[in-house]
């Protein structure tokens, strides 16, 4: 398209008289009439807040979209209510309903685009733009144990809108659905299920029965999980739907353990794992949360009693064997291991024990002799500078028992008691009630030194709420250190991409000390380890028991006869009942969810993935697992770039916890939820009793009228519209309703433009639109730099760039200013055609820049527009070219851009004026004078849009060096325009200058006020003052105008007003 100078859209000059030195103005509708007295003082208060508006700057259009209050008015809800068969086309031959409404939006759609395979790589390969390129990503599998929340609508949002970039600019996409068994999360939930509805504990039934009840609970939540994803448009290949407990990745699961065992990695041990004696399992260190206690807290714990307190420091004193009045004395916060003991550790340089290394102390429970050891991990400067050593119930003890070669002693059982060991007097007993005891007794043997509060750490069960023993176990355990290096220097060579790259610090520290990992698990629900115990049988070192690893039992058994050279026949096999970790089968799920260990097509198309994307929370337990096991069982990365997003917090900071009564089903803010339902959905859950009081009362603070009806689309908008790099993402309702407002806006532009194009419109290639106005020209530039930037959005992932892009195109360029400026073009008659091109290529270009992110909305708009008649028309905007700012590249013209923003800024000024003066519908001609002789030539070609968007009349010049006329008012723009409006006949000043007056004191108020405090920052402050001094400025300017006015022709102001 050929760029035009300014010049050529410059109106005909001439249609009204010059006066007063004038040069000629460009036509406009007529001027206006004087202030009507109806309704005069509704309009005046609805000036003076539009005034205040501006005078805050909330008419900055630079800035997001301010959330309203919570207080929110109900909107009608319109239905689709034709008759349609699920899968097929929504009937959009009825005109668009006045209003938008989310649910009559999102009817139908996603049915048929299931129906009609637009998800699929297959269609996508046959489309007429198609790139050849491949994009495949998984969705990190949601745990089956509930619904979703906002957090995972945030995955879903992003990951959706990058799929469908991706598929509508031609590549063959494959996103693939799934979910995960979640084996402690799942078990725990059934079991609490089962003793609240049956009053059974698992115990009491068979292995089989028990799954048989977890069976049925997942096919429950699984399908309220689809339900879910599909009410937020996700568009996965359900075709291809994967849950890690299915047969596919079960054979995945069980060769991996095969092929880990036999490459050397996979090994089992007895050490030290995490323990939660509520759940009698080994648990992952994402299933341990570290809650800081700042000194004495009483906590209530399953299983115990009553209530236990933490956070004290009890001192112990440990006498030196033969020397009855010397002792060493030693801090603890777990007495309840002192039965575990086994030695007292101090630092060899610490000259305090110096003649003491060596020395036999005599335990204060139990008498018997433990050796004085010295360590260089000991810190003498923290409390005595001697600490008790109990390998078996710390990992740090541990480390020093193994270097100093000593024997650990379990105290604690698995289900929290008591063990034989530490006696008759201690052993059953809970070891919480343990703890107690030990310290009266204590305190009877004169060896107890003291009690005190200290801040500490505390290990909690994030599953159960115990607290997390560190126990010894015969587990199965995972070499790491070789992958992890490997993991480690992907990063670090750019094999493998972390965006936001502050996670790589993370990463590679995380690498640098990583440990074994313990896989086993002492559930029911969950892959049941591949090993085999081979009964009377020992190993190689006759220290350990024999176990062998097989595909099945049968294979198992010919390993073992061979190991043992026995028949297999004759062996005696025990498969180990436990299950793997979760994380286990979880970090397979790239290429298992694609048919390996099997040679398939899609293993060979879309593996590895193109890109990773999941919440930053899981790098290390998810990501670094996925791509350890990826790059040793599969040879290659399993996919090169992560993208990793923020935790979703509520609108006060909190993390979403179902305890706090914030945790959001997302169904909730689409279709809208009353308070009592959100209430009853609680009790629903498994709360106790205390939690879900609490629950219920933030439920009430929160959301005191129920959830407004936001719809799919503008939570989608809302999610994506955060940074990657902002920090946590703080999410409310009420900026959710904000852009279900956006929603509307746009419902009403199409509206408008659809009635605008009228029956018979003839839509125009994009290459052949040109514009017949300078206004044209600049709208279709600002369209062709929205594609740019939502290109360059999608191509770096910075999602909040594109939705930034389109809120400010669609909302600020198209509905405020061109639909605006347009209207009275389109009035004539007849209108000409070059305009209405123009709002078809913006309503068709703009949604399908819209499509990634607002789906249904897109669709349902796009649908009802004139199809074009050149090309193959796309059936549907899921699957229609993304605009490519190339092809778009001959509309940009930055140098319009730049002049219209000055048009702008009069545009602003003048607003502010017929605001102070309280103009309503009065019309007043506009002259512009200029000391620069290149302005007027800028703002010729906008001088109708201008007169337009200003609500003024006539536009025209005032010759520079001109007197200003008489009875106008006036606004500086710079250094070198000067705007004048007419208010003669227009304005009474007898009428305004009271209220001018009033508004003067009521601002001299606030600034006597803000300058005696002190309370808000000093910028802030600043600024505060500044803007209520210009303020006063504006009055008294306007105030002295309207007196010279009533000075200067008494009484004028009520004959013209009556004229």
């Amino acid at each position: 398209m050929p760029r035009f100078p300014l010049a050529a859209f410059r109106p005909p000059l001439g249609g009204l008289p010059p006066s007063r030195g004038l040069q000629p103005l460009c036509t406009q509708p007529e001027p206006g009439a004087p202030l009507p007295r109806r309704n005069r003082e509704a309009k005046q208060r609805r000036l003076r807040e539009k005034q205040a508006a501006l005078e805050a700057g909330r008419a900055d259009r630079s800035k997001a979209p301010a959330a309203p209050a919570k207080a929110w008015s109900r909107k009608e809800v319109v239905v689709y209510d034709v008759a349609t068969e699920p899968g097929e086309k929504k009937d959009v031959s009825a005109p668009l309903p006045p209003a938008y409404s989310p649910r009559y939006v999102e009817a139908a759609w996603y049915p048929w685009w299931l129906r009609e395979g637009f998800f699929k790589p297959e269609y996508q390969a046959r489309l007429p733009h198609a790139t050849g390129e491949t994009f495949s990503m998984c969705i990190p599998p949601p745990n089956v144990t509930g619904s979703l929340h906002i957090g995972h609508a945030l995955t879903v949002a992003i990951q959706d809108a990058l799929v469908r970039w991706h598929r509508m600019r031609g590549d063959r996409v494959l996103w693939v659905p799934g979910s995960d068994h979640a084996g402690i999360a799942t078990q725990a939930v059934v079991e609490k299920q089962l003793w609240k509805e049956r009053r059974v504990r698992r115990h009491e039934l068979s292995r089989e029965d028990f799954l048989r009840a977890v069976w049925e609970w997942k096919h429950v939540k699984g399908g309220e999980i689809y339900e879910q994803l599909c009410a937020l448009g996700a568009s996965l290949d359900w075709d291809r739907e994967c849950f890690t407990m299915d047969a596919g990745s079960s054979a995945a699961v069980t060769e991996a353990f095969v092929r880990l065992h036999r490459e050397g990695l996979l090994y089992r041990s007895r050490q030290l794992v995490n323990w939660s004696c509520a759940l009698r399992s080994a648990i992952s260190d994402i299933e341990v949360e570290s809650r800081p206690l700042p000194g004495r807290t009483e906590l209530r714990l399953p299983g115990c009693p009553a209530p236990v307190s933490f956070g004290l420091l009890v001192s112990v004193a440990f006498p030196v064997d033969g020397e009855p009045d010397t002792e060493i004395v030693v801090g603890t916060t777990r007495p309840e291991t002192l039965p575990g003991d086994v030695a007292v550790a101090v630092h060899p340089d610490d000259p305090r024990y110096t003649r003491l290394h060596g020395r036999q102390l005599r335990h204060p429970l139990t008498g018997q002799l433990l050796p004085v050891i010295t360590d260089t991990s000991v810190e003498p400067h923290v409390g005595t500078g001697a600490v008790k050593v109990t390998p078996a119930h710390s990992p740090a003890d541990a480390e020093m028992g193994a270097r100093h070669g000593l024997t650990p002693l379990s105290v604690i059982a698995e289900d929290g008691t008591m063990t034989s060991l530490c006696g008759d007097w201690l052993q059953g007993l809970h070891r919480f009630v343990a703890r107690e005891k030990i310290v009266c007794t204590l305190r009877e043997r004169g060896l107890f030194r003291g009690l005190r509060e200290h801040p500490m750490l505390l290990p909690i069960c994030s599953r159960s709420g115990d607290v997390v023993e560190h126990l010894l176990k015969s587990q199965w355990f995972l070499r790491c250190q070789e992958m992890g290096a490997r993991a480690a220097k992907a990063v670090e060579s750019g094999a493998l991409e972390l965006w936001p790259a502050f996670h790589q610090k993370s990463w590679q520290h995380w690498f640098a000390h990583i440990g074994d990992w313990c896989v086993s698990r002492q559930l029911w629900w969950g892959h049941q380890i591949p090993a085999y115990k081979v009964v009377g049988e020992s190993a190689e070192d006759d220290t350990e028991e024999c176990w062998v690893v097989g595909r099945s039992e049968a294979e198992a058994r010919a390993i073992a006869a061979k190991q043992t050279g026995r028949a297999g026949p004759e062996l005696t096999l025990e498969r180990d009942p436990d299950v793997l970790d979760t994380w286990f089968s979880s970090a397979l799920f790239p290429f298992s969810a694609l048919g390996w260990p099997q040679e398939t097509p899609d293993l060979a198309h879309f593996y590895p993935l193109s890109l990773l994307e999941t919440g930053g929370d899981l790098l290390l337990f998810w990501v670094g697992r996925m791509v350890m096991l990826g790059t040793q069982l599969t040879r290659q990365l399993p996919f090169r770039k992560v993208l990793l997003h923020s935790m979703v917090r509520d609108g006060q900071g909190r993390k979403m916890s179902k305890s706090l009564g914030n945790v959001l089903d997302p169904r909730d803010v689409i279709s809208g939820q009353e308070l009592q339902v959100l209430q009853a959905k609680l009790t629903e859950g498994n709360l106790d009793p205390g939690e879900l009081a609490i629950a219920a009362a933030a439920q009430r603070k929160d959301f005191p009228h129920g959830i407004p009806e936001c719809g799919t689309d503008a939570l989608r908008f809302a999610l994506c519209s955060h940074g990657i790099l902002g920090g946590d993402l703080h999410l409310s309702v009420s900026e959710v309703l904000n852009y279900r407002h956006f929603c509307n806006k746009l419902w009403n532009a199409l509206r408008f433009i659809l009635r605008a194009l009228g029956e018979g419109f003839v839509p125009q290639p994009p290459e052949t639109v040109s514009p017949s106005s300078a206004v044209d020209a600049w709208i279709l530039s600002r369209l062709a730099c929205a594609a740019q930037d939502c290109e360059r959005g999608f191509l770096s992932r910075e999602l909040s760039l594109v939705t930034h892009t389109l809120y400010h195109f669609w909302l600020h360029s198209l509905c405020d200013v061109y639909l605006e400026a347009v209207k009275p073009v389109l009035a004539n008659v007849p209108s000409p055609p070059g305009p209405r091109q123009v709002l078809f290529s913006c309503a068709d270009i703009g949604l399908r820049l819209l499509a990634p992110l607002m789906p249904f909305l897109a669709e349902e708009l796009w649908q009802r527009l004139p199809p074009r008649q050149s090309g193959a028309l796309a059936p549907s905007i899921c699957v229609a070219p993304y605009p490519s700012a190339h092809s778009l590249e001959s509309w940009r013209q930055p140098e319009l851009e730049r002049c219209f923003s000055r048009v702008q800024e009069v545009v602003q000024a003048l607003r502010a004026l017929r605001a102070t003066y309280q103009l309503t519908k009065a019309r007043p001609r506009v002259l512009l004078q200029s000391s620069d002789p290149g302005d007027e030539s800028l703002f010729q070609p906008f001088l109708e849009a201008l007169g337009t968007l200003s609500h003024c009349g006539a536009v025209g010049f005032l010759p520079p060096g001109a007197a200003a006329p008489a009875g106008w008012a006036s606004a500086p723009l710079g250094d070198t325009v000067k705007i004048y409006m007419e208010l003669q006949g227009l304005v009474d000043p007898q009428s305004q200058l009271p209220r001018l007056a009033a508004r003067r004191q009521k601002l001299q108020r606030q600034l006597d006020e803000l300058s005696r405090t002190t309370a808000e920052g000093v910028a802030e402050r600043q600024q505060r003052l500044s803007s209520l001094r210009l303020e006063l400025s504006k009055l008294d300017q306007a105030a002295s105008h309207l007196q010279r006015l009533s000075d200067e022709a008494p009484g004028w102001g009520d004959s013209e007003l009556r004229s």
